[in-house]
Protein backbone atom coordinates (compact mmCIF):
# COMPACT_ATOMS: atom_id res chain seq x y z
CA UNK A 1 0.00 0.00 0.00
CA UNK A 2 1.32 3.37 -0.98
CA UNK A 3 -0.62 5.61 1.36
CA UNK A 4 -3.50 5.27 3.84
CA UNK A 5 -5.38 8.09 5.54
CA UNK A 6 -8.16 8.09 8.12
CA UNK A 7 -10.40 11.13 8.59
CA UNK A 8 -13.16 11.34 11.19
CA UNK A 9 -15.96 13.87 10.76
CA UNK A 10 -18.88 14.83 12.98
CA UNK A 11 -21.77 13.15 11.21
CA UNK A 12 -22.99 11.63 7.94
CA UNK A 13 -23.78 15.07 6.51
CA UNK A 14 -20.23 16.28 7.07
CA UNK A 15 -18.98 12.98 5.67
CA UNK A 16 -20.87 13.54 2.41
CA UNK A 17 -19.52 17.07 2.19
CA UNK A 18 -15.93 15.97 2.68
CA UNK A 19 -16.38 13.12 0.19
CA UNK A 20 -17.73 15.60 -2.38
CA UNK A 21 -14.65 17.79 -1.94
CA UNK A 22 -12.34 14.80 -2.51
CA UNK A 23 -14.41 13.60 -5.47
CA UNK A 24 -14.12 16.99 -7.17
CA UNK A 25 -10.40 17.29 -6.40
CA UNK A 26 -9.58 13.85 -7.83
CA UNK A 27 -11.90 14.33 -10.82
CA UNK A 28 -10.40 17.65 -11.85
CA UNK A 29 -6.84 16.39 -11.44
CA UNK A 30 -7.60 13.36 -13.62
CA UNK A 31 -9.33 15.42 -16.32
CA UNK A 32 -6.43 17.88 -16.41
CA UNK A 33 -3.89 15.07 -16.54
CA UNK A 34 -5.48 12.66 -19.01
CA UNK A 35 -8.68 14.23 -20.31
CA UNK A 36 -11.05 11.89 -18.46
CA UNK A 37 -12.06 10.81 -14.96
CA UNK A 38 -13.10 7.22 -14.30
CA UNK A 39 -14.94 6.25 -11.15
CA UNK A 40 -16.61 3.13 -9.78
CA UNK A 41 -19.61 4.04 -7.65
CA UNK A 42 -20.92 2.39 -4.50
CA UNK A 43 -24.49 1.71 -3.42
CA UNK A 44 -26.02 2.43 -0.03
CA UNK A 45 -27.48 5.31 1.97
CA UNK A 46 -24.17 7.04 2.74
CA UNK A 47 -23.09 7.39 -0.93
CA UNK A 48 -26.62 8.55 -1.78
CA UNK A 49 -26.03 11.72 0.24
CA UNK A 50 -22.78 12.26 -1.64
CA UNK A 51 -24.49 11.84 -5.03
CA UNK A 52 -27.22 14.30 -4.10
CA UNK A 53 -24.58 16.83 -3.11
CA UNK A 54 -22.63 16.34 -6.34
CA UNK A 55 -25.80 16.97 -8.34
CA UNK A 56 -26.53 20.20 -6.47
CA UNK A 57 -25.75 23.49 -8.18
CA UNK A 58 -22.98 24.31 -5.70
CA UNK A 59 -20.97 21.19 -6.51
CA UNK A 60 -22.05 20.11 -9.99
CA UNK A 61 -20.64 23.20 -11.66
CA UNK A 62 -17.15 22.41 -10.34
CA UNK A 63 -16.80 19.33 -12.58
CA UNK A 64 -16.69 18.94 -16.37
CA UNK A 65 -19.19 16.07 -16.51
CA UNK A 66 -18.64 15.54 -20.24
CA UNK A 67 -15.32 13.94 -19.31
CA UNK A 68 -16.55 11.80 -16.38
CA UNK A 69 -17.14 8.07 -16.89
CA UNK A 70 -19.25 6.42 -14.20
CA UNK A 71 -19.05 2.70 -13.53
CA UNK A 72 -20.35 0.57 -10.65
CA UNK A 73 -18.28 -1.33 -8.12
CA UNK A 74 -21.14 -3.71 -7.51
CA UNK A 75 -24.79 -4.29 -8.30
CA UNK A 76 -27.71 -6.47 -7.33
CA UNK A 77 -29.03 -9.06 -9.77
CA UNK A 78 -32.18 -7.01 -10.40
CA UNK A 79 -33.64 -4.82 -13.18
CA UNK A 80 -32.65 -1.13 -13.26
CA UNK A 81 -36.09 -0.02 -12.06
CA UNK A 82 -35.93 -2.19 -8.92
CA UNK A 83 -35.73 -0.42 -5.57
CA UNK A 84 -32.76 -2.69 -4.80
CA UNK A 85 -30.80 -1.46 -7.82
CA UNK A 86 -27.67 0.59 -7.18
CA UNK A 87 -28.15 2.10 -10.61
CA UNK A 88 -31.67 3.30 -9.75
CA UNK A 89 -30.42 4.93 -6.56
CA UNK A 90 -27.54 6.69 -8.33
CA UNK A 91 -29.75 7.68 -11.25
CA UNK A 92 -32.38 9.25 -9.00
CA UNK A 93 -29.86 10.94 -6.73
CA UNK A 94 -27.39 12.19 -9.35
CA UNK A 95 -27.47 11.11 -13.01
CA UNK A 96 -30.96 12.38 -13.82
CA UNK A 97 -30.15 15.77 -12.27
CA UNK A 98 -26.95 16.41 -14.23
CA UNK A 99 -27.81 18.03 -17.55
CA UNK A 100 -24.19 18.04 -18.73
CA UNK A 101 -23.56 14.33 -18.11
CA UNK A 102 -23.76 12.37 -21.40
CA UNK A 103 -25.86 9.22 -21.09
CA UNK A 104 -23.10 7.32 -22.90
CA UNK A 105 -20.77 8.06 -19.97
CA UNK A 106 -22.93 6.01 -17.59
CA UNK A 107 -21.83 2.38 -17.68
CA UNK A 108 -24.41 0.34 -15.81
CA UNK A 109 -24.44 -3.36 -14.97
CA UNK A 110 -27.16 -5.25 -16.82
CA UNK A 111 -28.60 -6.60 -13.58
CA UNK A 112 -31.75 -7.84 -15.32
CA UNK A 113 -29.72 -10.58 -17.04
CA UNK A 114 -28.72 -13.84 -15.42
CA UNK A 115 -25.94 -13.36 -12.89
CA UNK A 116 -23.32 -15.04 -15.08
CA UNK A 117 -24.35 -13.10 -18.20
CA UNK A 118 -24.45 -9.79 -16.31
CA UNK A 119 -20.96 -10.36 -14.89
CA UNK A 120 -19.49 -11.46 -18.23
CA UNK A 121 -21.12 -8.53 -20.03
CA UNK A 122 -19.75 -6.00 -17.55
CA UNK A 123 -16.27 -7.49 -17.58
CA UNK A 124 -16.30 -7.14 -21.37
CA UNK A 125 -17.39 -3.50 -21.02
CA UNK A 126 -14.40 -2.94 -18.76
CA UNK A 127 -12.06 -4.66 -21.21
CA UNK A 128 -13.38 -2.58 -24.09
CA UNK A 129 -13.11 0.69 -22.19
CA UNK A 130 -9.67 0.02 -20.66
CA UNK A 131 -8.29 -1.59 -23.85
CA UNK A 132 -7.81 -5.00 -22.21
CA UNK A 133 -5.47 -3.56 -19.58
CA UNK A 134 -6.26 -4.16 -15.92
CA UNK A 135 -8.53 -1.20 -15.08
CA UNK A 136 -6.91 1.63 -13.18
CA UNK A 137 -9.82 3.67 -11.93
CA UNK A 138 -9.05 7.20 -10.83
CA UNK A 139 -11.40 6.64 -7.89
CA UNK A 140 -13.31 3.70 -6.43
CA UNK A 141 -15.93 4.45 -3.79
CA UNK A 142 -16.56 1.76 -1.21
CA UNK A 143 -18.74 1.25 1.81
CA UNK A 144 -18.41 -1.28 4.60
CA UNK A 145 -21.17 -3.40 6.12
CA UNK A 146 -21.45 -4.42 9.79
CA UNK A 147 -20.05 -7.81 8.72
CA UNK A 148 -16.96 -6.17 7.19
CA UNK A 149 -18.00 -6.73 3.58
CA UNK A 150 -17.24 -4.17 0.89
CA UNK A 151 -18.65 -3.84 -2.63
CA UNK A 152 -20.37 -7.25 -2.88
CA UNK A 153 -17.38 -9.11 -1.47
CA UNK A 154 -18.93 -10.81 1.54
CA UNK A 155 -17.26 -12.97 4.21
CA UNK A 156 -16.79 -16.58 3.07
CA UNK A 157 -17.98 -15.84 -0.48
CA UNK A 158 -16.12 -17.33 -3.46
CA UNK A 159 -15.14 -13.99 -5.05
CA UNK A 160 -12.76 -13.25 -2.16
CA UNK A 161 -10.25 -15.62 -3.75
CA UNK A 162 -10.70 -14.45 -7.34
CA UNK A 163 -7.43 -13.16 -8.78
CA UNK A 164 -7.97 -13.40 -12.54
CA UNK A 165 -11.39 -12.05 -13.39
CA UNK A 166 -12.26 -8.37 -13.00
CA UNK A 167 -16.01 -8.54 -12.38
CA UNK A 168 -17.89 -11.61 -11.20
CA UNK A 169 -21.17 -13.06 -10.02
CA UNK A 170 -20.70 -13.81 -6.32
CA UNK A 171 -22.98 -16.22 -4.44
CA UNK A 172 -23.84 -14.80 -1.02
CA UNK A 173 -25.16 -17.54 1.23
CA UNK A 174 -26.96 -15.33 3.74
CA UNK A 175 -29.09 -13.82 0.96
CA UNK A 176 -29.35 -17.06 -1.03
CA UNK A 177 -28.66 -14.87 -4.04
CA UNK A 178 -25.97 -13.72 -6.42
CA UNK A 179 -24.42 -10.28 -6.19
CA UNK A 180 -22.32 -8.73 -8.97
CA UNK A 181 -19.00 -7.18 -8.03
CA UNK A 182 -15.57 -5.90 -8.92
CA UNK A 183 -12.78 -8.12 -7.63
CA UNK A 184 -9.77 -7.23 -5.51
CA UNK A 185 -7.28 -7.13 -8.42
CA UNK A 186 -9.25 -4.20 -9.90
CA UNK A 187 -9.97 -2.49 -6.58
CA UNK A 188 -6.34 -2.66 -5.53
CA UNK A 189 -5.15 -1.28 -8.87
CA UNK A 190 -7.04 2.01 -8.42
CA UNK A 191 -5.31 5.37 -8.09
CA UNK A 192 -7.62 6.29 -5.21
CA UNK A 193 -9.95 4.23 -3.04
CA UNK A 194 -12.31 6.05 -0.69
CA UNK A 195 -14.32 4.26 2.01
CA UNK A 196 -17.42 6.02 3.34
CA UNK A 197 -18.44 4.58 6.72
CA UNK A 198 -21.25 5.92 8.90
CA UNK A 199 -23.37 4.56 11.76
CA UNK A 200 -22.73 2.96 15.14
CA UNK A 201 -23.55 -0.51 13.81
CA UNK A 202 -20.12 -0.44 12.13
CA UNK A 203 -18.05 0.53 15.20
CA UNK A 204 -16.83 -2.86 16.36
CA UNK A 205 -15.94 -4.25 12.94
CA UNK A 206 -14.42 -0.94 11.83
CA UNK A 207 -11.99 -1.06 14.75
CA UNK A 208 -11.11 -4.65 13.83
CA UNK A 209 -10.63 -3.77 10.16
CA UNK A 210 -8.44 -0.74 10.82
CA UNK A 211 -6.42 -2.08 13.73
CA UNK A 212 -6.71 -5.88 13.68
CA UNK A 213 -3.70 -7.94 12.71
CA UNK A 214 -5.40 -10.73 10.78
CA UNK A 215 -7.21 -10.46 7.46
CA UNK A 216 -10.53 -11.90 8.64
CA UNK A 217 -12.77 -9.25 7.02
CA UNK A 218 -13.09 -8.54 3.27
CA UNK A 219 -12.54 -4.80 3.82
CA UNK A 220 -9.05 -5.57 5.15
CA UNK A 221 -8.10 -6.92 1.72
CA UNK A 222 -8.44 -3.46 0.17
CA UNK A 223 -4.82 -2.47 -0.16
CA UNK A 224 -4.06 -0.31 -3.23
CA UNK A 225 -0.69 -1.29 -4.67
CA UNK A 226 0.11 2.08 -6.23
CA UNK A 227 -2.65 4.28 -4.94
CA UNK A 228 -4.05 6.13 -1.98
CA UNK A 229 -6.58 4.73 0.48
CA UNK A 230 -8.81 7.14 2.36
CA UNK A 231 -11.21 6.13 5.13
CA UNK A 232 -13.87 8.80 5.73
CA UNK A 233 -15.67 7.91 8.96
CA UNK A 234 -18.37 9.67 10.94
CA UNK A 235 -18.06 9.98 14.71
CA UNK A 236 -20.88 7.50 15.26
CA UNK A 237 -18.99 4.77 13.39
CA UNK A 238 -15.65 5.74 14.97
CA UNK A 239 -17.01 5.32 18.49
CA UNK A 240 -14.99 6.12 21.59
CA UNK A 241 -11.77 4.80 20.07
CA UNK A 242 -12.11 7.21 17.06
Amino acid sequence: MNKKNIEIVADSGKLAGRAAEKFIEIANQAIERQGAFTIALSGGSTPKKLYELLASQEFSEQIDWAHVHLFFGDERNVPPDSDESNFKMANNAMFSRLNKLPETNIHRVMGEESAADAANDYEQKLKDFFHNELPRFDLILLGMGPDGHTASLFPDSPALEENVRWFVENWVEKFSAYRLTLTFPVINNASNVMFLVAGNDKTFVLNEVLHGADNKYPSQKVNPLKGELLWLIDQSAAGEKG
